[in-house]
This record gives structure tokens, C-alpha cells and sequence, in this order.
């Protein structure tokens, strides 16, 4: 009887550990006999009959993987330090086991040569303002060629670029000649517009020279308001003519 319950309780045991659970992101991939089942299993409760059967888990949760930097000479021969992030995910967990020995290994190496490979094919300036395009090159390479080991790269963002220092002081030299330039560009327009506007006014003052007058006033009340300093301010010869007008005409009557 103590036998029976040995072996009901060793087959017991045997048949537990044949159970196993997979969690909602998770799938197994199983060998029998050496083979490869057709489809993958899980989530849930599954079946593994050891040794019959051995299974491998996959995980398709997005992983995101950090590229080391890479030495890299652009192709207006410039030397950088580039690194950047990819983010990828199993949709096909056979092929990753089964075409690639560690896709996660292999995908870090990918991304690597990849990387080197097409930050050389483009010039510093495009790699700093273009970034988004460069970004999206990446992808689609890389998305490519993982296609066959079932995996799908959603999105590769390149973090930082890492210039000589010598490179740097270049750069702030030209930011700063750039910014001069668009300040004198906005002077000389404003000297420009000024100008036009003092046209235009003395067209105005030419056809009405009342005008003239009624801003030489003007002027004077202006400084009128500066009682400090003693303003010698010239008198339009116009303001005088009424006045001299009469005192030549009472100086007529005058005369005998």
C-alpha cells in the first residue's frame, strides 16, 4: 500500500511539473522530440511533457535597448560619438527563436553596424537639424532586416551626439556671426523703412509748407518742458512774414 502511494505521489509530482503558466505577454514555444510545434503557445495554463517536450518563453512586451556610442566619421569627415535608443518587439516568436540563436544579441549588433553604416553616409549639419528624418532612415533599415527573425522595430531615436570640443567652439563662432548678420539684415531694413517714411513726410511738407510750421511749434513745445538748459532754437523766416507785413504797411502810413 506504502508502494501505490509512492508511486501515485511520484506521478503526481510528474504530472505538476508538466504544468506551467504563461502571463498575458508571454508565449512558449515548444520542441517536441526536437521539432518545432506549429504554433506557439499560451497565455494560460499549458501543457510541457518533460522530457519529451522542452519549451522556450518568449516575451512580446516593446523592449527598449540602449545602442552604445559609436566612433563615427560623417561624411564631411567629421569625428562624433553617437548613441542612441531602439525599441522593438517580438510578433513572431518561433521565428525568433528558431532563425536567430539570441535575438536580442543580434538586434544590439544590428543596431550597431546600422548605425555606423548610415550616420556616415550624411554631413553634420543634417545629422543635428534633421534629425527626425535620420531617425526614421534608422528605422526603416533596421525594421527590414529584423523582419525575419519576427521581430517588428517600431522606433530608433538617436539620443546624443557628442562633437569635439574644437568642433563646438566652430559651431558657437558661426551661431554667433549668424545671429550679427540677421542684426544688421534688421537694422538696414528699419533704415530702410525710416527712410521711406522721411520721403513720404518731405512730399507732404514740399506741397504744404504750413506743415513745416506746425512742427517747428510742435518742437517747441517739446523742449519747452526743459527748463536746465538755455535752447537756442531757429525762427522760420514764415512765422515773421504777417508781422512784417503790417509794420512795413504802418511805416508807409507814417511817412509824411
Amino acid at each position: 500500500m506504502t508502494t501505490v502511494a509512492i508511486v501515485v505521489g511520484l506521478i503526481v509530482l510528474l504530472f505538476l511539473s508538466w504544468i506551467k503558466i504563461l502571463r498575458e505577454y508571454e508565449r512558449g514555444v515548444i520542441f517536441r522530440l526536437g521539432k518545432l510545434l506549429p504554433e506557439s503557445k499560451g497565455p494560460g495554463l499549458i501543457l510541457v511533457i518533460a522530457p519529451i517536450d522542452r519549451m522556450e518563453k518568449v516575451s512580446l512586451r516593446t523592449i527598449a535597448m540602449d545602442v552604445p556610442p559609436q566612433d563615427i566619421i560623417t561624411r564631411d569627415n567629421v569625428s562624433v560619438k553617437v548613441n542612441a535608443v531602439i525599441y522593438f518587439r517580438v510578433i513572431q516568436p518561433s521565428k525568433a527563436i528558431v532563425e536567430v540563436e539570441n535575438y536580442m544579441y543580434a538586434t544590439s549588433q544590428l543596431a550597431q553596424t546600422t548605425l555606423r553604416s548610415v550616420l556616415g553616409q550624411v554631413e553634420l549639419d543634417h545629422l543635428l537639424a534633421d534629425r527626425e528624418r535620420v531617425n526614421t532612415e534608422l528605422q526603416t533599415i533596421l525594421d527590414k532586416q529584423t523582419d525575419p527573425w519576427g521581430i517588428k522595430v517600431s522606433l530608433v531615436e538617436v539620443k546624443h551626439v557628442d562633437l569635439p570640443q574644437e568642433m563646438q567652439r566652430a559651431m558657437a563662432r558661426q551661431a554667433e556671426a549668424e545671429r550679427e548678420k540677421r542684426a544688421k539684415i534688421i537694422h538696414a531694413e528699419g533704415e530702410f523703412q525710416a527712410s521711406e517714411r522721411l520721403t513720404s513726410a518731405a512730399k507732404v511738407i514740399a506741397t504744404e509748407p504750413i506743415t513745416i510750421t506746425l512742427r517747428y511749434l510742435q518742437t517747441l513745445v517739446e523742449i519747452a518742458t526743459e527748463k536746465n538748459s538755455t535752447i537756442i532754437f531757429p525762427l522760420p523766416v514764415d512765422l515773421l512774414k504777417p508781422f512784417m507785413g503790417k509794420m512795413f504797411s504802418t511805416e508807409e502810413k507814417s511817412e509824411p
